[in-house]
């Protein structure tokens, strides 16, 4: 099950450095599967994940709720809504290609804000849910 979860991270960090709108919101290609130390804001990194079983007929599949994080270091959330915005305009139904599996779908779910470091930064998690199939 853990490859269809690294397939899926793959296409999505290859769409999304692709669009050069969202690069350009960024300021460069700060797409990370986990950001480094002192990596530069904004940036997107993934977060939190689950994978569930959702094999059907025979076919080996699964459910995967992510997260994808905006970092902002603005203290205003304007900079990481408007990347959120790019990102789910680019995801939510996005027809991936995906390694040794086929995307079911992939939606949007849920946005929600916060600040941290004592309001220093802005960040926005972003959940999509995604199907997935092997192939």
């Amino acid at each position: 099950m853990s490859s269809s979860v690294l397939a899926l991270r793959r296409a999505i960090r290859s769409a999304l450095l692709e669009d050069s709108a969202l690069t350009q919101l960024l300021g460069g290609a700060h797409v990370f599967d986990e950001a480094p130390p002192g990596a530069p804001t904004p940036r997107i990194a993934f977060s939190d994940m689950q994978s569930r079983d959702w094999s059907a007929q025979g076919v080996p599949g699964a459910e995967q709720l992510l997260v994808l994080t905006v970092w902002s270091g603005e203290r205003g959330a304007r900079a990481a809504l408007d990347i959120a915005d790019r990102i789910v305009a680019l995801l939510d139904e996005a027809p991936l290609e995906l390694a040794g599996h086929r995307l079911i779908d992939l939606r949007f779910v849920a946005l929600a804000t916060r600040r941290e470091q004592n309001g220093r930064y802005a960040r926005a998690d972003i959940r999509f849910r995604a199907t997935t199939e092997a192939i």
